[in-house]
């Protein structure tokens, strides 16, 4: 690093468990995140800022004025066009350091696949059961660490899996494929605030295991209620009979 990098990334640096490689861990990664809108916004932003290296960045819808109340990648001039184009402006404007790969379509297949693979972790910010199952699915058979989350309402959620050290994977949480609320933000709502917490979180969480941090959320689901302001974590269990990763499979 030089030393515009070097006060770039300072605050980080002197914190036990990151320092001097750990920051060099951070900045040699390749980030996969699926989904920038409410909770891919800060996702993105914060790992940019942080100075991760690659970030790939997927997202098949163009930026619309309701997203604006949340997704705080966007501006109001960037209405109508392609999330991927916004995002990707907004990190070269915040990190120049940090390469983007911006992929506007709804990547699936042996294209999923590919960027899965060519991940050092993969964050899941979309909105669709498809997806979640997919990349669920190729993280585990990649292994491959998945940060995880999920927010509606004034309720959201986050979890890592880590099933490249045999930990449980997102269908041992969700075995039936329709287990969890098919509800959507333009049905329900959403808090704009709660996103941005749990977007926060799921960073946070990339950022220590980019670092070589053990300690966090792997294996545990970690609940927030925005309307009562409180937590609650959920220890997971590997389901031997899990269709993905069980033993049984």
């Amino acid at each position: 690093m030089d030393d515009t990098q070097h006060e770039r990334y300072s605050r980080q640096m002197i914190l036990r468990g990151i320092g001097h490689a750990g920051q060099e861990r951070i900045n040699r990664a390749r980030v996969l995140v699926l989904g920038l809108g409410g909770l891919g916004s800060p996702v993105t932003l914060y790992l940019a800022a942080a100075g991760v290296g690659t970030l790939v960045l997927v997202d098949f819808d163009n930026v619309e004025l309701s997203n604006l109340q949340r997704q705080i990648l966007h501006r109001s001039a960037d209405v109508g066009r392609p999330k991927t184009e916004s995002a990707a402006d907004a990190v070269r404007a915040l990190n120049p350091d940090v390469k983007v790969i911006a992929l506007n379509q709804f990547l699936q297949g042996a294209e999923l696949r590919r960027e899965v693979a060519a991940a050092d972790l993969v964050i899941d910010a979309s909105d669709n059961f498809e997806t979640r199952y997919a990349v669920n699915q190729l993280c585990v058979q990649e292994r491959k660490p998945l940060v995880s989350g999920a927010a509606i309402r004034m309720e959201g959620q986050v979890v890592v899996f880590r099933t490249d050290h045999d930990g449980p994977c997102y269908r041992c949480l969700y075995r039936d494929e329709n287990g969890e609320s098919a509800d959507t933000c333009s049905l329900t709502g959403v808090l704009g605030p709660v996103v941005g917490v749990i977007g926060s979180l799921q960073a946070a969480e990339a950022l220590k295991l980019l670092a070589g941090i053990e300690q966090g959320l792997a294996g545990r689901l970690l609940l927030f209620d925005g309307l009562t302001a409180e937590w609650r974590s959920l220890k997971l269990r590997k389901d031997p009979a899990c269709p993905v990763c069980g033993a049984t499979k």
